[in-house]
């Protein structure tokens, strides 16, 4: 882990720091990046080896979001939501086909995924979806999609996207949400705008369209009206990440604090010499010490088998 911690924090600062300005400014996506990460096997860390990834475990996995968030907001995000909510229902819930024609080149970096949940009227609300998928009307089996996906993370640049979908009602009126797996070469599939956000501008976050789009039975993720369990699953997961990228954010405002209240004077004394300074800066390292012992703890607990899904909102929301 802490070779780990070395070797990602080395690659930022020295690599990829200097990129990080124009990226932003600009609003582009870190292809390149993105794909150097890929090879050195970061975009599959706690995906096992057979399917692509690195073998690494929750732990590790949390330890890379923060070193890269540290550095790179938007560049964490996108791993993250590659990793947990791209390639984990796949792990997840994947056949042995699937993880083969899908999660090898996601793990690997070959392919971008993305996580087709958020409606309008539905996030984690999984419940609420609108988007509809039914059987195509000439036998074949094949599944069609119909509705439209919105803030979904790595919009327009993911090559393969884990789609939640409505395909029926049960007997008290609840949706039956299922999974889907869509590439994005798929006919009648296409992204529509792209958010103007207040940062992380260099993560593509954008409306997803499916236009009767027609995906083979083979795509169905899981068993028919299972999605919904899949989706809280995944998403529990993906609050360990994104607390960690979190906590790389916050241990980046630490970081350039402290210099700063050194340097900086008033009255003939650095502003780190008065109290109300000090405090703030004591605060802030207790906090994300805090904060990194949440996150920590709740990979912790998914590495050993055991419940994590309260010690991962903990974390995530600390």
């Amino acid at each position: 882990h802490q070779l780990l911690r070395r070797t990602v924090r080395d690659v930022m600062e020295g690599e990829v720091a200097p990129l990080v300005d124009e990226h932003e400014r600009e609003r582009r996506f870190p292809t390149d990046t993105v794909r150097r990460l890929g090879e050195m096997g970061w975009m599959g860390i706690p995906i096992p080896e057979d399917w692509g990834g690195a073998g690494m475990d929750t732990l590790a996995y949390a330890i890379a979001i923060e070193e890269i968030g540290r550095v790179w907001g938007s560049l964490g995000l996108i791993v993250a939501a590659h990793t947990s909510l791209g390639c984990g229902p796949i792990l997840l819930a994947g056949t042995d086909d699937q993880k083969r024609e899908f999660l090898v080149p996601m793990a690997g970096g070959k392919v971008i995924g993305g996580y087709g949940l958020t409606e309008p009227g539905a996030g984690s609300d999984a419940g609420g979806t609108r988007t509809t998928a039914r059987r195509a009307d000439d036998g074949s089996g094949d599944w069609v999609i119909n509705g439209g996906k919105r803030f979904i993370t790595n919009a327009g640049q993911a090559g393969t996207y884990i789609v939640a979908a409505r395909t029926g009602s049960t007997d008290d009126g609840q949706a039956r949400i299922s999974a889907f797996i869509v590439p994005a070469a798929s006919a009648g599939f296409s992204v529509g705008r792209l958010e103007e956000k207040l940062g992380l501008h260099a993560s593509a976050t954008g409306e997803l369209r499916f236009d009767g789009v027609r995906v083979p039975a083979g795509n169905l993720l899981g068993e028919e009206g299972e999605g919904f369990k899949t989706f809280l699953r995944i998403l529990d997961g993906g609050r360990i990440s994104i607390g960690a990228l979190a906590l790389g954010l916050a241990q980046a405002a630490l970081d350039a604090a402290i210099p700063y209240v050194k340097a900086r004077h008033q009255f003939g004394k650095p502003i780190g010499s008065f109290q109300a300074v000090a405090f703030r800066i004591a605060d802030m390292a207790t906090e994300i010490e805090a904060a990194r012992a949440l996150v920590y703890r709740a990979a912790w607990l998914r590495d050993q088998g055991r419940d994590f899904g309260l010690a991962a909102s903990q974390g995530k929301l600390f």
